[in-house]
């Protein structure tokens, strides 16, 4: 993967610009710290840090080709699954190419096809392309938003980015916090709405839209969503194409020039992935895979288990490495990583995050990388089969607004009483919640139940997914490693989207469907467990960690956090160790030292950022 930069319309120097597109392209150096280049034409401009995976001479960026007296210049990041099936389509058509690199195919896809290259793209991706010619700049992102794309319009001038640290690094945007972004973060923190970049002017490129910026002005369509149709499979065949798309998008995702391996919690979604990834080296004769999996010191003496996390995921994970004989690593976190890496991970996602659960990933991320340079990993199948609890209990289907928030009470009661009185959280959550339910493409004449179970399901693929993924994206890049997630292959998204509950809750258990589909791929004790989520820590020193910290904070009167949230409720909350609140801040498990770790990460993000409130 990489980090790119850019923008259209600078009015700066020549000298100027390059330095400036230095300064933003090196904070995104851990997205791609094998090479620099940059690429200015006019009043565009370009910055690109790669991570060198697939042809390492052929697919240097930002890349140009020209066709006639037209030049178009591509800076991208991602991968394509599918490079040597459009390579082919574009060669009948007289094409011909320099790499093997998946660059040069998506620049000459949209030089043969335009706008509607991005209908023929299987992969994570978030490019820009500029047609010297006719002075407009195309942007486009993965149809599930796997890769970040950020952009700011300002007069005369369109600026984007992989992340939002490299547009604030230009010196015309300020760091500043209106009314929505306090919403934003106070409401629906750690998510946030799709395509809201949280700081004033800041805005995303949502997955499946794309843009066309021209004459000073930008226009943002949407080329890609689930659409909503009867499912007429049989329950067999359907059974049959979810585990041949699901096997299909594994095999394309294990193409590489450099080391590969897998995340392996030992849960369903990540084993079936090694599974089928260990069995394709063996018949390629690749030798063993790489396997990864996480663990904390001293977790064996201070789990707990909760009807969350029932089990821990050792002998599950032993059970796919000795069957198929992976190279595996257990990496063991200590509780001081996990508070020392709090605040990268808000440098990193350049907002407030999960607490140990961004950091635990991020310290993770950085020892895979000492073995491999791309992994896959088990993201979104919850969301897309349905595996949150959220999707079969009877009060979560009911009740209005997102279920992994269920903390507004809290939240609200929590507010500074300067801003109490002028932010409603509840009311800017449920028109958030309710902008994303009139989107949803409807089934008609579905049943009450139904159409409101595909709500659930929307509102996941849009909302809990898109932060997971983003956690993922972050972490993992700020490590330099390459992650991918097969389980975002839009083909099988859309099949599975229009599957009725009744079939993908199989068996009466979460992802029975999937499970039923994985037979013979996975061992049963395996296949039935349980769903676990990503484990966190119990350790007592983990707690005292985060405490301390909020105790600096609470004890400097000028610290943004006191701007926020009522002090002393921030001391009863730090003196119980987070046990004053026992409703979760946001998603299942984050309560206690999460929770104190949250608002820590808040007060470091508006410190290290100097954020200004409008």
């Amino acid at each position: 993967m990489c980090g790119i930069v850019g923008w259209i319309g600078s009015t700066y120097a020549q000298d100027d610009k390059a330095a400036m597109l230095y300064k933003m392209a090196m904070t995104l150096e851990h997205r791609g710290p094998d090479e620099y280049n940059n690429w200015t034409d006019g009043e565009a401009s370009f910055g690109h840090q790669r991570l060198i995976v697939v042809d390492p001479a052929g697919g240097r960026q930002p890349m140009s080709r020209q066709k006639g007296n037209d030049t178009y210049t591509i800076c991208y990041n991602g991968e394509l699954y599918n490079t040597e099936d459009i390579r082919r389509l574009l060669q009948a058509r007289g094409w011909d190419f320099r790499s093997h690199s998946d660059t040069e195919v998506l620049l000459v896809s949209y030089m043969e096809w335009g706008e509607a290259c991005v209908d023929r793209l299987n992969g994570i991706f978030a490019f820009a392309i500029w047609d010297s010619t006719r002075k407009t700049l195309f942007l486009a992102r993965d149809r599930l938003g796997v890769k970040p794309l950020f952009y700011y319009e300002g007069k005369n001038m369109l600026v984007f980015a992989s992340e939002m640290k490299a547009i604030l690094a230009h010196p015309d945007i300020p760091a500043e916090l209106d009314a929505e972004g306090l919403h934003e973060v106070l409401a629906l923190g750690p998510s946030r709405t799709p395509g809201h970049g949280v700081f004033s002017g800041m805005k995303e490129i949502r997955g499946g839209h794309r843009a066309i910026y021209q004459e000073g002005k930008l226009h943002v369509e949407r080329y890609w969503n689930v659409k909503s149709q009867p499912h007429e499979d049989t329950l067999e065949a359907t059974i049959a194409h979810v585990r041949y798309l699901f096997n299909d998008a594994v095999q394309r995702q294990l193409v590489s020039d450099v080391p590969l391996g897998t995340f392996l919690s030992g849960g369903v979604d990540s084993s079936a992935i090694t599974a089928i990834a260990a069995k394709d080296y063996a018949k390629k004769g690749k030798g063993r895979l790489h396997t990864f999996s996480i663990d904390y010191k001293d977790q064996d003496r201070y789990f707990k288990k909760n009807q969350f996390q029932p089990d821990r995921d050792e002998k599950f994970i032993d059970m796919i490495t000795q069957e198929h004989n992976t190279n595996h690593a257990n990496l063991v976190a200590s509780p001081d990583v996990l508070v020392e890496q709090l605040k990268r991970a808000v440098e990193l996602r350049d907002l407030p995050g999960m607490a140990d659960v961004d950091s635990s990933l991020l310290w993770f991320c950085k020892e895979i990388k000492k073995y491999v340079t791309v992994a896959l990993s088990g993201e979104c199948a919850d969301e897309i089969f349905g595996g949150y609890p959220w999707f079969y209990k009877q009060e979560e289907l009911k009740r209005k607004g997102f279920p992994w928030i269920r903390s507004l009470h809290v939240r609200s009661d929590l507010l500074h009483p300067d801003l109490a009185g002028e932010l409603d959280l509840e009311a800017y959550m449920l028109r958030r919640y309710q902008e994303t339910i009139d989107e949803m493409p409807v089934l008609p004449g579905e049943n009450k139940e139904e159409a409101k179970r595909r709500e659930m399901f929307y509102l996941n693929m849009n909302w809990f997914m898109q932060t997971l993924l983003d956690r993922k994206d972050r972490m993992s890049m700020g490590a330099s490693l390459e992650v991918r997630v097969p389980f975002s292959d839009h083909r099988l998204v859309e099949y599975v989207w229009n599957i009725p509950w009744e079939m993908k809750r199989y068996g009466n258990q979460e992802k029975g469907l999937l499970r039923k589909a994985l037979e013979g791929i996975l061992p049963d004790d395996v296949l039935y467990r349980k769903k676990n989520p990503y484990p966190k820590t119990f350790h007592p020193e983990y707690t005292k960690g985060v405490v301390n910290w909020m105790d600096t904070i609470l004890a400097d009167s000028q610290s943004p956090l006191l701007q926020l949230f009522n002090r002393d409720k921030l001391i009863a909350l730090s003196k119980s160790e987070g046990k004053s609140i026992d409703t979760p801040w946001f998603g299942q498990l984050m309560t206690g030292p999460q929770l104190i770790a949250h608002l820590c990460q808040i007060n470091y993000w508006m410190t290290t950022n100097n954020i200004t409130l409008k």
